[in-house]
């Protein structure tokens, strides 16, 4: 196991499996609208640390999600019960489980960020088995009108994700690019749409995750 993380109120375990908690996680949890009462479902969970994330934000929410790995969605469980927080982790593959259709009004996902064969560093756990747009679809099926959907990408993969969201009934409304300094590229792109929106886009500012440059 690796050493345990301090997310706010809450304890974070990860195996050494587990894909490792990174920045875009924590961006995507302080991103993502968040509000009293939600339904919130995280769609490739891992260990639980989105939903813990969440959590720490607003008290009074109900939480799932959904993990293929048998060992981490088992770890999302106990990290959840470890902390007090009632919700419940499905195990399977979002393009195969029959998810309740209409019921949740936040659904995150931080998915894998590169097509298979690509070559692209990440190893397995950053490769695409399942394509982004079923990561979108099965977002939409699990929103209820008004709902939203928020997910942290790679920039160059950003007409993607709207098309992915608009092909699902989800209307992009906020974005945000993320950079680690003012002469370098953004390296990810945080995104959030409603389901059945209206048009209109806000952009926000760029997040600077070193302001020393």
């Amino acid at each position: 196991m690796r050493a345990p993380e301090q997310l706010g109120p809450y304890v974070y375990r990860q195996s050494d499996s587990c894909f490792p908690l990174g920045q875009d996680s924590l961006l995507l949890g302080a991103f993502a609208t968040v509000r009293r009462g939600d339904r919130v479902w995280d769609l490739g969970c891992g260990a639980g640390a989105l939903l813990l994330l969440l959590a720490g934000r607003e008290a009074e929410l109900t939480l799932a999600g959904v993990e293929r790995s048998s060992a981490d969605s088992a770890l999302a469980r106990a990290n959840l019960a470890e902390n007090g927080l009632d919700g419940t982790i499905f195990t399977g593959d979002i393009r195969e489980l029959m998810l309740p259709a209409g019921t949740a009004s936040l659904v995150v996902c931080n998915p894998p960020y590169f097509k298979a064969g690509s070559g692209a560093p990440g190893g397995p756990a950053r490769t695409e088995e399942a394509r982004l747009h079923d990561w979108c679809a099965a977002a939409g099926r699990l929103l209820k009108n008004g709902g939203r959907f928020a997910l942290v990408h790679r920039p160059e993969r950003l007409a993607e994700v709207f098309a992915g969201m608009r092909a699902a009934g989800i209307e992009p409304k906020r974005l945000q690019l993320v950079q680690h300094s003012l002469d370098t590229p953004p390296s990810a792109v945080l995104a959030e749409g409603v389901r059945q929106g209206r048009p209109g886009l806000q952009v926000l500012p760029v997040h600077f995750i070193d302001r020393r440059n």
